[in-house]
């Protein structure tokens, strides 16, 4: 069983930035697809960014474009999201996900990371 690994999160001030990573333990072309999500204390678990491994090809949620960038590193099955300008509204656990391509339908979960801004 393939198995996603983050890391990354931690505690930062608003305007700060931090870069989360998704290991994947093994490589799987059923795992072609992966996404970020994010789920605030209270709040439903939302997807803000996606990408296709294997032509790189990303879609982003309105509310995290041109802050936030999802890339993948191929050699390392590793995907990562990079996020900038940090607000208080972005703190939640994020979590990296294997996902229906074209979806935020998720096959695969990871176990997730807390990502704290403060203002």
């Amino acid at each position: 069983q393939v198995q996603l690994v983050e890391s990354g999160g931690g505690s930062v001030q608003a305007g700060g930035s931090l870069r989360l990573s998704c290991a994947a333990s093994e490589y799987s072309s059923r795992y072609n697809c992966r996404a970020w999500f994010r789920q605030a204390p209270g709040k439903e678990r939302e997807g803000v960014a996606r990408i296709v491994t294997d032509t790189g090809s990303t879609y982003y949620d309105p509310s995290v474009k041109g802050r936030f960038t999802i890339s993948r590193d191929n050699a390392k099955n590793t995907v990562y999201l990079q996020m900038n300008m940090l607000q208080p509204e972005d703190t939640a656990t994020y979590y990296c996900a294997a996902v229906r391509c074209g979806t935020w339908s998720a096959t695969l979960w990871g176990q997730g990371t807390l990502v704290t801004v403060s203002s």
